[in-house]
């Protein structure tokens, strides 16, 4: 299932409606959804482009709003920080449970040990990191999500051959703020997501 970044802009809301795509809503964004069937996404990737601490009152108020109707919530991290993530990870957890289903946020350096008593509970993995621990540990982060049966999410993906990756991987979905930018670019994009089904 392909997410789009959420956009304003009504050309390619027409265009990703009509592809039967749907919107990652950012916690640090605006807190529409357009109509569309959307995950909530923590805010921690605009935090860290701008060099800035975790949003708490915002994610707080993203949860409250949009929370319930969500198909997944990513839990709070910090981008580039494994070991904070699994602090993060350890205190929201509890808090978030019963809201939406909740992925777990990898980092580079974190591993199948770091996350197993949260994935035997059900929550499934949210692959950030760096693009190059993504591209090196995607297809081993699909391993691991089949044998717990939980969902498998790849951020960050914005070209044909990222999608066909995730797809090999194993993914269950994918985001990208490309086909919200640029409404140009989403038949290509689409097209690789059609282009036979993610392999679970």
């Amino acid at each position: 299932m392909p997410y789009a970044s959420r956009t304003g802009t009504r050309r390619n809301l027409d265009a990703l409606r009509k592809a039967g795509w749907r919107l990652l809503v950012s916690a640090r964004g605006v807190l529409r959804t357009e109509g569309f069937p959307y995950a909530l996404d923590n805010g921690a990737w605009t935090a860290f482009q701008r060099g800035e601490p975790f949003d708490v009152p915002a994610f707080e108020k993203a949860v409250a709003l949009l929370g319930r109707g969500a198909d997944w919530i990513v839990v709070p991290d910090k981008v580039a920080d494994a070991s904070e993530s699994l602090r993060m990870a350890e205190e929201w957890v509890p808090r978030l449970r019963g809201t939406a289903p909740l992925l777990i946020a990898v980092q580079d350096g974190m591993t199948e040990a770091d996350v197993a008593h949260w994935l035997h509970e059900g929550c499934g993995v949210f692959l950030g990191g760096s693009t190059e621990w993504k591209l090196a540990t995607m297809r081993e982060w699909g391993h691991v999500c089949r044998r717990y049966g939980v969902h498998y999410h790849v951020a960050r993906v914005n070209s044909a051959k990222r999608i066909a990756l995730a797809k090999e991987a194993g993914a269950m979905s994918i985001d990208g703020s490309s086909a919200s930018r640029f409404a140009i670019s989403l038949p290509r994009l689409d097209r690789g997501v059609r282009q036979g089904a993610f392999c679970w």
